[in-house]
């Protein structure tokens, strides 16, 4: 569990207390961390609920490539900053290998997808942006079909394999059909220069900055938490984090700051006054460390909520179940959005209903309902999906 200092802390250091309102797209991925996107409105509402930022603005953002969707930490895909692309294609460049050695069990070589992506690059060379399967036409017997064998496995032709690598050299990338940043539909064309040219960082060296910023977007951190986020080894991630002296304090239990943020640790007060805020289910504040239970109060640990399908314990969970609402960093509700009746869904845990929190529903409400259309979890979500969820909230409301 966490003290109320503690949650207060995390929801300033995030920018959900309103200090990064009106803030520019690249400006809130640099304060508060690399967004998580699946194919769901986590990076619109990450935007959204610190700086009010409206879909449009987002979109033209990522036109203008001063943020954008890459493969980074762990190889799960992010909505980056400008100034963090190379980073984050560093630190994703072991995830990128893995695909590979799978396929080199059913009699794919180097050789063979080292040419693949050689016609890939000629081919947007020539097109300009193209779908996959335009890519598959346009270059031919290049790639093919793994049959069964590769179907077990998981990879079921070689294209794949081709703009994956390609893709994590910063030598492609991705564009949304449609502009959007929630759904999975994508183009593909030439990114020159690549992100990583003249980029001087060691592997080694790079996940060291990357642990820097882990610790000042979502610290004070344990180092188990930075080693999930980072999908190091627990040597590993104690040496690329020992340049960064972390240190503990008194009132913070086993957890790791930065020694220049401690003093302001020190000085901050908790606010007197509810502050709150409805983020996503794959929010920073949340999901970079996976600890829900740390944003709880302990009474309401043992709260029934459902995942998936089925009935948990809240405080028994990783991960949020729902979108979630927070009151200056606790865990106070949880929010789904209705699409038949086109409204927000939510309910809190205990707390009454008031004039401040319902004018933070209705605004991300309108938002949803009148930019986005609908606020899936991940691309795979559904209103038939979260019928289940739904119910739930309704009867804790």
């Amino acid at each position: 569990m966490s003290t109320p200092k503690l949650r207060a802390w995390w929801f300033h250091r995030q920018g959900l207390d309103g200090s990064l309102r009106n803030a520019t797209p690249a400006a809130v991925l640099e304060r508060a961390g690399w967004a998580r996107s699946v194919g769901g409105v986590g990076p619109y509402l990450t935007l959204f609920s610190r700086a009010r930022t409206s879909r449009d603005e987002a979109d033209a953002a990522a036109t203008k490539l001063q943020i954008h969707e890459l493969p980074a930490a762990r190889g799960c895909t992010y909505v980056l900053p400008s100034g963090d692309f190379a980073l984050g294609l560093k630190v994703g460049e072991d995830a990128a290998a893995a695909p590979m050695k799978v396929a080199a069990k059913v009699g794919v070589t180097e050789k063979e997808i080292a040419k693949l992506e050689q016609a890939v690059l000629d081919t947007l060379d020539r097109g300009g942006a193209l779908d996959p399967d335009a890519i598959r036409d346009a270059t031919g017997k290049a790639s093919r079909n793994l049959g069964e064998e590769g179907r077990k496995k998981g990879v079921t032709t070689t294209l794949p394999l081709a703009l994956g690598r390609l893709q994590a050299r910063g030598e492609i990338r991705r564009v949304p059909v449609n502009g959007r940043l929630d759904q999975q539909r994508y183009k593909y064309t030439r990114w020159k220069p690549t992100p990583l040219a003249g980029y001087p960082a060691s592997p080694s060296e790079a996940y060291g900055e990357l642990a820097r910023r882990y610790f000042k977007w979502v610290g004070p951190a344990t180092m188990s938490e930075f080693q999930w986020f980072s999908s190091l080894g627990i040597k590993a991630a104690r040496e690329v984090v020992a340049p960064l002296g972390l240190t503990t304090v008194p009132d913070a239990a086993d957890r790791l700051f930065l020694p220049e943020d401690v003093e302001e640790w020190e000085n901050f007060e908790t606010p007197a006054e509810p502050c709150y805020a409805l983020v996503s289910s794959l929010d920073s504040i949340a999901a970079a460390r996976r600890d829900l239970i740390s944003l709880l109060d302990g009474k309401d640990g043992t709260r029934a909520v459902i995942e998936d399908t089925k009935k948990k314990a809240l405080g028994g969970l990783s991960d949020l179940p729902s979108h979630a609402i927070l009151d200056r960093g606790r865990l106070i509700g949880l929010w789904e959005f209705d699409t038949e009746q086109r409204h927000i869904v939510w309910g809190t845990f205990g707390i009454k209903k008031n004039k401040q929190l319902s004018r933070v529903v209705d605004e991300t409400e309108a938002y949803v309902r009148d930019q986005l259309g609908d606020a899936r979890s991940f691309s795979l979500d559904s209103p038939k999906s979260r019928v289940g969820r739904i119910e739930s909230i309704r009867n804790f409301a």
